[in-house]
């Protein structure tokens, strides 16, 4: 292929639009919520810039900080879930026969089809009081209750009088549960495609020469997807931490995450300085967890050519 200097107008034709997009769309207007988190608010809707850092001292308050801390809890925790659900499903679709692989994948990134919005309404008809989880639960204990009645047992006397029903919706578990309904995809995708790189005779050398299969699991088929499993806890864990729609859907006065507080601070408290210093607090975990994601691929690198 030639190089570009030679046909420089198809090189800027083609490469010029791309960057004034970025430039006008994502660059300036993250440029002037960077220079907001240096600014103090004057009135309803002046913002001076007297770069001062007050904005971010001000997020070391002990409310903020315990914000922070639930909401790194309610991603890590989601993270975890995801890894420990994910890695089944990525080993089925990987082993599945390759008729079927297509339709577990399109079964996998389904719900990216619909709405957010609505998968999260959905889950509000799942999980509430007389949700249908609760639905079905109750008519499980209504079954179980005759059946002690048949066999002679008081069913009141061992499962109570009625079923009562289980708070699941505005709390720290339905927070969660939304959570990791929404990213299991993106740790599913990435644990898949290390997967089916893997070298299958590895795990077959490895059961060979007697190692059960747990052990083959956690010494051989581990470290194979530990490419995957990285991508997929960053890809999975930022967009968690970062989420607004969830928490603030499903959880309750409690279950509120730092993406709610940037919310109200650009709207109902209109403080958008300190909403400013707040996102980019976010965004610089997110630079340094994606540094550190880099640093481990080029270790691995470097530890693969000695």
């Amino acid at each position: 292929m030639d190089h570009w200097r030679r046909h420089p107008l198809v090189f800027w034709l083609l490469g010029l639009p791309p960057a004034l997009w970025l430039l006008f769309f994502f660059l300036v207007p993250l440029s002037l919520i960077w220079l907001f988190s240096f600014g103090e608010k004057q009135g309803l809707v002046e913002i001076e810039i007297s770069w001062t850092l007050a904005n971010y001292i001000r997020s070391a308050d002990p409310l903020y900080l315990q914000i922070f801390l639930k909401s790194f809890w309610f991603a890590g925790l989601t993270t975890l879930v995801c890894l420990v659900v994910a890695f089944p499903i990525a080993i089925t679709i990987t082993f599945a026969r390759e008729k079927w692989r297509p339709l577990l994948l399109l079964l996998v990134i389904l719900p990216f089809w619909t709405n957010l919005l609505i998968r999260t309404y959905a889950l509000i008809a799942v999980l509430r009081t007389k949700g249908y989880l609760n639905y079905g639960l109750e008519h499980l204990w209504d079954w179980a209750s005759a059946a002690l009645g048949l066999l002679g047992i008081d069913s009141a006397a061992v499962m109570g009088e009625r079923f009562q029903a289980l708070p699941l919706l505005y709390n720290n578990f339905a927070v969660v549960f939304g959570l990791v309904y929404v990213h299991l995809p993106f740790m599913v995708l990435p644990l898949y495609a290390a997967l089916d790189r893997m070298d299958r005779s590895y795990l077959e050398a490895s059961l060979d020469l007697g190692a059960s299969q747990v052990r083959t699991f956690l010494s051989i088929m581990v470290p194979l997807a530990l490419p995957g499993i990285v991508s997929g806890i960053i890809i999975t864990f930022i967009p968690a931490l970062g989420s607004f729609l969830t928490p603030d859907l499903l959880g309750g006065t409690d279950s509120q995450m730092i993406a709610n507080v940037i919310e109200r601070q650009f709207k109902s408290a209109n403080d958008w300085p300190f909403g400013s210093a707040l996102s980019f607090i976010l965004m610089y975990i997110t630079f340094f967890a994606l540094a550190v994601r880099a640093m481990m691929a080029r270790r691995r690198g470097g530890e693969g050519g000695l």
